[in-house]
């Protein structure tokens, strides 16, 4: 059963609306909603913005509802010059980008990055392939924080530090929270902004855009598990 994880409703109320024999139960001011969608069981919710709400939900998606693999779908700004508004990463790793232990003599990054599963990445491109989604899909690294990056000097630390590929705010803490419990994961972004000087003017034109084809794509994943 997969558990499916997004940040706010555009990024989930078109897949909780395609549930069948839905169950809702509220934990920790979520609303969890159990049903089916293709014959298939999964667990869909809303955890709100920031890497703490995203982690808490993890947790409760896995230690309440047994979830085999945890999904995050979302929007994110793009750290790649390659990746464009509305193209999609599935991520090959996660990092959470504003865990700074350098005096303790670790370098930038260590301790907070983490792999996806690997069946996982290839069950969401073979799943964008089978949407037919009009976009470019990149497999990339996902690095998160608890602000909103929306400047060309963030866009460049971030991208010149962790060779990330696109930036959000939850992702890396459901990864690690995924590791911590042995749940294979898997985050899928599709790209709203730039993450540059222009990224408050990107973000709300796009973000309804680029939410649909990530959840187009998170659809077919369901059907496909």
């Amino acid at each position: 059963m997969l558990g499916i994880i997004g940040a706010m409703d555009v990024e989930v109320n078109s897949i909780k609306s395609e549930l069948e024999n839905v169950e809702i139960k509220n934990i920790a001011a979520m609303d969890f909603y159990k049903g089916t969608l293709a014959g298939k069981e999964v667990v869909v919710v809303k955890c709100g913005i920031g890497k703490v709400n995203a982690a808490i939900c993890a947790q409760i998606l896995v230690s309440v509802f047994g979830v085999s693999a945890l999904v995050n779908t979302g929007v994110a700004g793009s750290l790649n010059n390659d990746i464009n508004i509305c193209d999609i990463v599935v991520s090959t790793s996660a990092l959470e980008h504003d865990m700074d232990v350098t005096p303790l003599g670790y370098a930038k990054g260590d301790q907070s990055e983490f792999k996806a599963d690997e069946n996982l990445i290839k069950l969401a491109k073979d799943s964008a392939e089978e949407a037919g989604l009009d976009v470019k899909i990149f497999e990339g690294k996902v690095v998160s924080g608890d602000q909103f990056i929306g400047t060309h000097e963030a866009k460049v630390y971030l991208r010149d530090t962790f060779n990330g590929d696109c930036a959000e705010m939850e992702g890396a803490s459901i990864a690690h929270t995924a590791y911590l419990n042995k749940t294979p994961y898997v985050v899928i972004r599709a790209i709203s902004d730039k993450a540059d000087g222009g990224a408050q003017m990107d973000y709300p034109t796009f973000e309804a855009k680029a939410a649909e084809n990530s959840i187009k794509l998170i659809n077919c994943m369901i059907k496909n598990y």
